[in-house]
């Protein structure tokens, strides 16, 4: 699945961020990187625990002591790996999850896509879509300037994250 993590961690990370400073990119990167990395395999492993993002996530505020400006940077990956991981229901899956806190092993486990229907996994692609075309549009990336800026940095124009009230 492409689209429906795309879509959910753009939309998610508008209603619980909506910094303008955050890279988008890396949101979709993060988003994505579970299913990439593990896909190759053939099955889950460390990114599709709580785990793997928890440590990039300590290692990125680690690295980044004194660099406020790179850390909120770099702070998306992490945030959009952990999206995948419930826009995925990973979740559900206690021992791959929870690893390794419940064991080492990841021989039963599978990636939570492998385990769906192929009606499930289209209806989820088209809702990405409609996530995707939503903030599309919500994020003023209909604009060509605010567009570039975007493929260009990531972020988001402050006018539309932050809008001034009308009067001031």
């Amino acid at each position: 699945m492409l689209l429906w993590f795309v879509g959910t961690g753009l939309v998610a990370m508008w209603f619980t961020f909506r910094d303008p400073a955050i890279d988008h990119r890396l949101v979709i990167l993060g988003t994505l990187l579970p299913d990439l990395i593990d896909g190759l395999s053939g099955s889950p492993w460390v990114l599709h625990t709580l785990s793997a993002p928890i440590v990039l996530m300590v290692m990125v505020m680690a690295l980044t002591i004194g660099r406020r400006h790179q850390r909120r940077l770099v702070l998306a990956l992490p945030i959009g790996m952990f999206w995948h991981l419930v826009f995925d229901g990973a979740w559900m899956n206690t021992q791959l999850f929870w690893w390794p806190i419940t064991g080492l092993s990841f021989v039963d486990a599978e990636i939570p896509v492998s385990d769906r229907a192929v009606t499930l996994l289209l209806l989820l692609e088209f809702l990405g879509f409609a996530a995707i075309c939503w903030a599309w549009r919500r994020m003023g990336l209909t604009n060509s300037s605010r567009r570039q800026l975007f493929i260009r940095t990531g972020r988001l124009d402050r006018a539309i994250t932050h809008p001034q009230p009308k009067g001031h």
